[in-house]
């Protein structure tokens, strides 16, 4: 039902999608739907969390904190994108549909919050490796200007299935660590006179 929920949402909106729809797609009747998933809303919510969780689950399960930075970041973005690759419905319900809806906005917000979060860790993972320590804020910046890059370049991917997850990783590693590899050598701009 979930699977058929991400099929409908990600073509018609929240709005316009249908219960019928769903329940057609899915093979079973609409009043099972509502029995297993409630009301539409909470279906919609039902599909955010699972494409969310397993998104989630795929960065985390391929990122293992031991690995070096670079390689720490490269795996985290092969398996996004892997997984916006292999999930471009998910991928369309958690970053078009849910933000084009106010009434989801904060389940979003609590998910992108999230990802910042691992983001600025791993980032602060790799500095303290390097004997360096960066403010907070900063880690949270970095953290939020490459996590909305690497979700521009996903929805990117998502419109694109004949592009290649792994080579679209790749463009975001290089855009990504050559920035973060320098600061985490302590190298940033200034503004002239700065």
């Amino acid at each position: 039902m979930l699977d058929a929920g991400v099929r409908v949402f990600s073509r018609r909106g929240y709005h316009g999608a249908s219960m019928d729809e769903i329940a057609d797609e899915a093979g079973i009747s609409k009043p099972m739907v509502y029995a297993y998933l409630g009301t539409k809303e909470e279906l919609f919510v039902a599909c955010l969390h699972r494409e969310g969780t397993r998104m989630m689950e795929a960065i985390a399960g391929a990122a293992a904190p031991d690995l070096p930075a670079d390689e720490r970041l490269w795996r985290g973005l092969r398996a996004f994108f892997g997984f916006v690759g292999a999930h471009r419905d998910g991928w369309s319900v958690l970053y078009r549909q849910a933000r084009a809806e106010p009434l989801f906005t904060g389940e979003l917000t609590v998910m992108r919050a999230r990802m910042v979060e691992v983001v600025a860790g791993m980032l602060d993972h790799a500095l303290r490796a390097e004997g360096r320590e960066v403010a907070e804020t900063e880690l949270e910046v970095v953290a939020y200007a490459l996590v909305g890059a690497t979700e521009s370049l996903a929805d990117w991917l998502a419109d694109r299935p004949e592009a290649d997850p792994e080579k679209t990783a790749t463009r975001m590693m290089n855009v990504a660590w050559l920035g973060a590899g320098q600061l985490l050598q302590g190298i940033t701009w200034r503004p002239p006179g700065g």
